[in-house]
């Protein structure tokens, strides 16, 4: 199965596919990671459709069978959040119309997926996304591996859920 994690944001946005199964020893492959970049001088909508655009021939040229977007959080800045926030819907709306699975997962829930430990370090969380894939070098940049890490949540989560749901019927 491959799943695509996106890390959105208006000026830069993260993507990483990694290929997983629910069966077995839990391995990931990265297959493919980097970020998508607009300009930031131009029109907000100008930037928000070529998002749109770029991720729309990712989802073409890289077919995943599921989509995971960074949930938008955040306790100070409204202003960034913001701009997160709309790319984070163009994500999810763009995938949604493909008809992919869709999930969102928080910062906490993909440090806590990958490391362990809900309040790991963004360091270790790549250490660790490094390390899981089979990777030399941590995967830059920091955009690409946050969306690896995105990605190899679903993975964690779905087992779990499978389990629970089998363990519950």
């Amino acid at each position: 199965m491959f799943v695509l994690g996106i890390d959105p944001g208006l000026t830069r946005c993260g993507f990483g596919l990694i290929e997983g199964s629910f069966e077995g020893v839990e391995s990931f492959r990265a297959v493919h990671a980097g970020v998508l970049e607009t300009d930031p001088a131009a029109d907000v909508e100008l930037r928000l459709a070529q998002i749109h655009l770029d991720l729309d021939t990712l989802l073409v040229e890289l077919a995943p069978d599921a989509v995971v977007v960074e949930r938008v959080f955040f306790q100070r800045n409204a202003k960034t959040a913001i701009p997160v926030a709309q790319a984070s819907g163009v994500a999810v709306a763009l995938a949604g119309a493909k008809g992919l699975t869709v999930r969102q997962f928080t910062a906490q829930q993909v440090k806590l997926a990958v490391t362990g430990y809900g309040a790991a370090s963004k360091a270790q969380v790549q250490s660790m996304v490094a390390k899981l894939c089979g990777l030399r070098e941590v995967p830059e940049p920091a955009d690409a591996a946050d969306a690896l890490g995105l990605a190899i949540t679903y993975f964690m989560t779905e087992r779990i859920e499978r389990r629970y749901s089998v363990a519950t019927t």
